[in-house]
């Protein structure tokens, strides 16, 4: 077979049906970041690679790399199955939205250990129980997640001074993706700028200081939530031109 065969470990983001017995597989992956690849008959009842590509699951793949854009898995070993955030709902739903920033922001075939290493801590961590939010979209976790995805993808907001008229002595009170961050009352008129409050942007700052572990127990308002998931859906559209569909689902 010609070609070139590697091992990487890998988490399943994204499963779609292919053909009559095969599934196509976004993944990203520790060596070479997104890929895409197809798994050969794993719908069919006595499949070699079983439940173990199902989406969230942390694996090592042996993967073959021919002429064509998707590569062939021909060997999978479960690391984690994160079976426990799969069979709860809501927590399913968050994972599948980090699981969807993870595509829409990281589209290349290029390496990124920290992003990695980001993933698979927040999938460790969901498949903690825990049910802090009144709904997925704004569970501390996953805006944590999404926030430090944006940090290490070069779309980090300033919140510590104006970032259109750089003053540091004034409130403020909006965000601007043009600016690039928060913006003080005069500001914010001239830049669009969506409407942010105070809580707000202290919790966004928390977000980002703090580890993705200790998400949940910084105790954030529904109005930080709500105004962390706003400018995180705002740096989709304006950084990346996208939304994400399953924070609208």
């Amino acid at each position: 077979m010609a070609g070139r065969s590697y091992k990487t470990e890998a988490v399943v983001l994204r499963s779609i049906r292919f053909g009559e017995a095969d599934r196509v597989l976004h993944l990203y992956t520790s060596e070479r970041g997104r890929i895409g690849a197809v798994a050969k008959g794993v719908r069919k009842t006595k499949s070699r690679f079983g439940g173990r590509l199902d989406p969230l699951s942390h694996v090592e793949l042996m993967l073959h790399e021919g002429s064509g854009e998707l590569q062939t898995i021909t060997g999978v070993q479960l690391l984690r199955s994160h079976q426990a955030a799969r069979a709860d709902f809501y927590r399913l739903s968050v994972g599948l939205i980090g699981a969807e920033a993870m595509l829409r922001l990281y589209t290349e075939q290029e390496r990124n250990e920290r992003a990695f290493t980001a993933l698979t801590r927040f999938l460790d961590l969901l498949d903690e129980p825990s049910h802090v939010a009144e709904r997925p979209s704004v569970d501390p976790l996953g805006l944590s997640f999404q926030l430090k995805l944006l940090w290490l993808s070069g779309y980090l907001p300033h919140l510590t001074s104006c970032a259109e008229c750089g003053a540091n002595d004034t409130t403020l009170v909006g965000y601007s993706p043009r600016a690039g961050g928060a913006v003080c009352r005069a500001c914010a008129n001239q830049v669009e700028a969506i409407a942010l409050s105070a809580d707000g942007i202290a919790g966004i700052e928390a977000l980002l200081a703090s580890p993705l572990a200790d998400a949940v127990s910084l105790g954030l308002s529904e109005r930080a939530m709500r105004d962390a998931l706003r400018v995180v859906t705002t740096s989709y559209e304006y950084n990346g031109g996208f939304r994400l569909r399953t924070l609208s689902a």
